[in-house]
């Protein structure tokens, strides 16, 4: 089915976090349209994970706002955890654990209803063509399989709001392309919304029905890969090349040595 893009389910305003003297993010405002996939495209270092760590309520904004369907992530953060899943750059699965046992724990700490948890995981192995690999244990999978573990985990609740950190990342393009079956899949079946991260130029321009390009904590630009790309001016622009455009940097350029190494300390730290 067609998303139904109505209202806006992702509300950012003038949002700001800083460590000490570091603007990580420096006053940028955004929405996103219920069932749409949101791409927010930077370098390593531009603001993208301490975003979305802020949007799931693991890190506290330093001034601004954000709601998630009308839950601040401040003051209802609770609210806006019930209705998110989040899927970390970090493996968050247990290799020493089945696919099973990592579904049933998420099951657990997602207090969904006892007879009910042994379906969802069934009918979330066979959605990710893992059914052969139930009682297999997680760290005999490939990088594709263990990102889509990852997905189940987060979709086990079927929240409304998926949100995803540099999702494909490592994977080889057959993974890749698989991994993104299943996320579009996802977002036709239940109308989820999907928010990722990402630095792939490809993958923002491929799957994405809005980007967000994000320069040294602020967003330099927004719309839809084609309305960026025109504001280049040539023909056959790539995202590459209206990211040059619209940054006046190259990916590799971005941020000096010392911005890059505090903003990588601090992602360390937070996890």
């Amino acid at each position: 089915m067609e998303p139904h893009k109505t209202h806006p389910i992702i509300e950012v305003t003038h949002l700001v976090k800083r460590f000490k003297n570091f603007a990580a993010v420096n006053d940028i405002s955004f929405t996103v349209e219920a069932g749409e996939i949101f791409a927010f495209l930077g370098p390593n270092g531009a603001g993208k994970s301490t975003t979305i760590k802020m949007l799931i309520t693991l890190l506290a904004p330093t001034s601004g706002t954000a709601t998630i369907d009308g839950h601040d992530i401040s003051s209802r953060a609770s609210d806006v955890r019930e209705i998110i899943g989040y899927v970390p750059q970090m493996i968050s699965v247990d290799g020493t654990l089945t696919a099973y046992e990592n579904l049933m724990l998420m099951a657990r700490l997602y207090d969904l209803p006892r007879p009910k948890r042994k379906e969802r995981i069934r009918e979330m192995l066979a959605f990710l063509n893992l059914e052969e690999h139930t009682d297999a244990l997680v760290r005999t999978f490939s990088g594709g399989m263990i990102r889509k573990m990852e997905v189940g985990q987060a979709m086990l609740h079927l929240p409304r709001v998926l949100l995803l950190d540099e999702p494909t990342t490592g994977l080889d393009p057959v993974a890749r392309q698989n991994v993104w079956e299943h996320l579009l899949d996802l977002r036709d079946r239940f109308g989820t919304t999907i928010f990722f991260s990402t630095h792939n130029m490809e993958e923002a321009d491929e799957v994405s029905d809005r980007v967000a390009v994000i320069n040294r904590g602020k967003i330099a630009a927004m719309g839809k890969a084609e309305e960026l790309k025109a504001k280049v001016g040539k023909s056959n622009a790539t995202l590459e090349d209206a990211f040059i455009f619209l940054t006046g940097n190259k990916l590799g350029e971005i941020g000096n040595f010392r911005e890059i190494r505090r903003a990588r300390k601090t992602e360390q730290r937070l996890g």
